[in-house]
C-alpha cells in the first residue's frame, strides 16, 4: 500500500464513508452535497468546456487545449445512480483528456430514485447517439466508473441486440455489474471494504430498479448478452465488495472468447483509479490515457 492510500484511507475513515454506505435507505441527499454540475477549470485541469442538454442528460464537453485527433471519450460517472458527478470523476476525467489529447464527454444522466434504470439507460443511450452524429463509433470510447460501469456496459449490450455500430473500446472501472449483489462472497469482503457497504449498495440499487428485478439485464450487465463486445479494459479491486460479481462475468467473457484485459489494484479499493494523490491511481490514469490515444489510431 502507497503513502498516497494511507493518507486517502485515513481520510475516508474520518469522513465516515463506510458508515455512510452502511445505511438503509441510503441517504442519498446528503451525498448529492458532493455533486458538481458545472465545472470550474481548476477541476478541468486548464482544458476549456461547453454544456448542453441531450434528453435528461446535462452533457460537458471538455476541450484540452492541444487537441490532436477525431477521438471522443464518453464517460458515465458513478454515485450509485443517485448522486454524482463529484470533483474526482472531473479531474480524473480532465486528466485523462488533457494527456490523451482527446475530447471527452461527462454524461451527468437523470439520477434514482426520481427516475428508475429504464429511463436512466435510455438517456445515456440518447447521449451515444448524438455522439454518432458527429463521431464515428470507431473513434468513440467508453469509460465509466461504478454505477456508470454498469450503464456504459448496458448500452453496449443494447447496441448489440439493435446491431448498431458498437464503440472501440469500453473501460469499466470496479463497475456494478449485478445490481442484486447476492454473491455470498460479498460478505467477507464488506468486513475489508473501506468504502462501500452491501447495505447501502443494494439499497441504492432498489431505489434504482423500479419495478425490474435487480438481476434483469437492464441494470445488471451480468445477466445479458455477452458476445460481441468490444475489447474491454476492466479495472477491478481486491478489497472491493463488487468484485466477486465482476469475477463471474470476466469468467463469461472469457468463455466466449471475448477480448478482456483486468487490471487489479491490490489491496485497494472500488473506485481507486480515480481517487486523489495515490501513486496506483496515477498509474491506472496512464494506462487509461495510453488506452485512450487508441482512439485516435495512437499507440
Amino acid at each position: 500500500m502507497s503513502f498516497g492510500y494511507f493518507l486517502v484511507k485515513l481520510v475516508l475513515k474520518l469522513k465516515g464513508e463506510k458508515q455512510s454506505w452502511s445505511e438503509d435507505p441510503i441517504n442519498y441527499k446528503k451525498k448529492r452535497k458532493q455533486n458538481i454540475r458545472v465545472p470550474n477549470r481548476w477541476l478541468l485541469q486548464g482544458c476549456t468546456f461547453d454544456q448542453k442538454d441531450i434528453g435528461k442528460n446535462r452533457v460537458t464537453q471538455i476541450i484540452p487545449k492541444n487537441e490532436q485527433g477525431s477521438g471522443l471519450l464518453i464517460y458515465c460517472h458513478g454515485g450509485a445512480f443517485v448522486y454524482g458527478p463529484t470533483r474526482e470523476n472531473w479531474v480524473a476525467l480532465a486528466k485523462i483528456a488533457k494527456q490523451s489529447r482527446t475530447r471527452a464527454w461527462m454524461i451527468d444522466y437523470p439520477k434514482a430514485p426520481e427516475n428508475t434504470i429504464d429511463t436512466i439507460t435510455q438517456s445515456v443511450y440518447q447521449a451515444y447517439q448524438e455522439a454518432t452524429k458527429t463521431y464515428n463509433p470507431s473513434n468513440i470510447g467508453l469509460m465509466g466508473d461504478s454505477a456508470g460501469g454498469s450503464l456504459i456496459l448496458t448500452l453496449t449490450q443494447r447496441l448489440v441486440k439493435e446491431a448498431k455500430e458498437l464503440p472501440k473500446q469500453l473501460i469499466p472501472i470496479t463497475p456494478i455489474v449485478d445490481a442484486s449483489v447476492s454473491n455470498p462472497k460479498i460478505k467477507e469482503i464488506d468486513k475489508i471494504d473501506p468504502i462501500l457497504s452491501l447495505k447501502g449498495v443494494l439499497s441504492a440499487n432498489k431505489m434504482c430498479v423500479g419495478d425490474l428485478s435487480l438481476e434483469d439485464p437492464l441494470i445488471s450487465p451480468l445477466y445479458g448478452d455477452i458476445d460481441k463486445l468490444p475489447p474491454i479494459y476492466l479495472f477491478m479491486a481486491t478489497d472491493d465488495i463488487l468484485t466477486p460479481d465482476q469475477e463471474l462475468f470476466i469468467e463469461k467473457i472469457r468463455k466466449v472468447n471475448g477480448n478482456i484485459e483486468v487490471i487489479t489494484g491490490k489491496g485497494l479499493p472500488h473506485v481507486w483509479p480515480i481517487l486523489p494523490i495515490m501513486k496506483e491511481a496515477k498509474e491506472a490514469i496512464r494506462r487509461i490515457v495510453t488506452i485512450t490515444k487508441e482512439l485516435k489510431g495512437e499507440g
